[in-house]
């Protein structure tokens, strides 16, 4: 018999902590099914240790993931598979990640609580909500008017008051509110977008997939030093949806 080691309590210990709505006691299983998807992440982890060379995923990063309601982010015709370990759709084209990928680049990023990390692609809030329990603020950007009002109105009904969201091109960035600690990007452009590599921070860390439409992508970790210059690892074949630009 497996004995519960110090992470397990940990993770235990930061799903008893957040608070249960009377929709949540009126459904226990998203608290265990909550639990199953940790399981799977820590699978995935595992499984892809030799490319992404972790072994294992910071103890903050994994007790976010607990912690957020991924039910909240999803649309009520895919409430039932809220917890699966793989992508979902949202509509108009656009997904929630697969929470094995919204950990590792959570963690790749490796986030501190002083932090301020810009996102590209709010889509359902679901990205934004995990980072918002583990920096001091998130500014995030989507394209698509109707994705953006849904996810700024899922991050309000979750209670993060540390994210502020904005509809527009996100190739751009946010130029008013950098440099950045960390820039997160949940589609895939093509090529790494310039301007986002100047409004990132000496010092900060850029994760992104990167690939044309149709063709592999890569989920690379950029990383600017003190220099400005860039040092680049590409970490996983992923699959994400287009980076899309306004016409």
């Amino acid at each position: 018999m497996r004995v519960p080691g110090l992470r397990a309590l940990l993770l235990a210990a930061s799903l008893a902590a957040v608070p249960m709505s009377s929709a949540d006691a009126a459904e226990p299983r998203f608290e265990r099914e909550r639990r199953a998807m940790l399981a799977a992440i820590e699978a995935d982890v595992a499984a892809t240790a030799r490319e992404t060379g972790r072994a294992r995923l910071d103890d903050r990063v994994m007790a976010a993931m607990a912690r957020v309601e991924r039910h909240r982010f999803v649309p009520s015709d895919q409430q039932a598979h809220a917890y699966e370990n793989r992508a979902l759709p949202i509509g108009h084209g656009q997904t929630i990640s697969q929470p094995f990928i919204v950990a590792l680049m959570t963690d790749l990023l490796a986030p501190q609580p002083d932090d301020i990390v810009l996102e590209i692609g709010t889509g359902s809030g679901y990205q934004a909500a995990v980072l918002a329990h583990l920096v001091r603020k998130v500014v995030t950007i989507e394209i698509v008017p109707s994705v953006a009002r849904a996810g700024a109105n899922a991050l309000a009904a979750a209670g993060r008051r540390n994210v502020e969201t904005r509809i527009g091109d996100g190739y751009a960035g946010w130029p008013e509110a950098a440099p950045f600690d960390g820039i997160v990007i949940t589609a895939a452009p093509p090529a790494i977008p310039a301007p986002l590599l100047a409004q990132l921070k000496p010092g900060g860390r850029m994760v992104v997939p990167v690939g044309a439409d149709g063709e592999t992508q890569e989920l690379r970790l950029l990383t600017k030093g003190t220099d400005g210059s860039i040092t680049e690892r590409r970490v996983l074949a992923v699959r994400f949806v287009p980076f899309t630009r306004s016409r």
